[in-house]
């Protein structure tokens, strides 16, 4: 494996150091991760492709993980099923608590 060293300002180095520390990567990790990224594999070329992109790049989408995706595989629910669970739980719709938390737009 080859070595590279790049110089970066102050400002961006904690830009790039805060958003590997949000995503739980170290900073070299997350900069070949992108390298790889965009080099190695070609852009998406549908919608929902580019979306989860552009999600994962601003650290915004998770994998989910081995354990969650088998359960999730062997999962029989219908729709009609999950959507009467959540009318059972009660209380506020999630999307209406993230408005409330969000705040008015400005």
């Amino acid at each position: 494996m080859t070595t590279v060293t790049l110089e970066l300002s102050s400002d961006i180095y904690q830009q790039l150091y805060d958003k590997s520390n949000k995503k739980g990567r170290t900073v070299e990790k997350m900069i070949q991760e992108w390298i790889i990224e965009h080099i190695a594999s070609p852009p998406p070329t549908n919608l929902p492709e580019q979306a989860r992109q552009i999600l994962n790049t601003a650290g915004l989408e998770t994998q989910l993980s081995p354990e969650l995706q088998k359960l999730a595989e062997n999962s029989t629910a219908t729709l009609e099923q999950v959507q009467a669970a959540f009318a059972r739980a009660g209380g506020q719709p999630l999307s209406e608590m993230v408005i409330e938390m969000r705040g008015p737009k400005v």
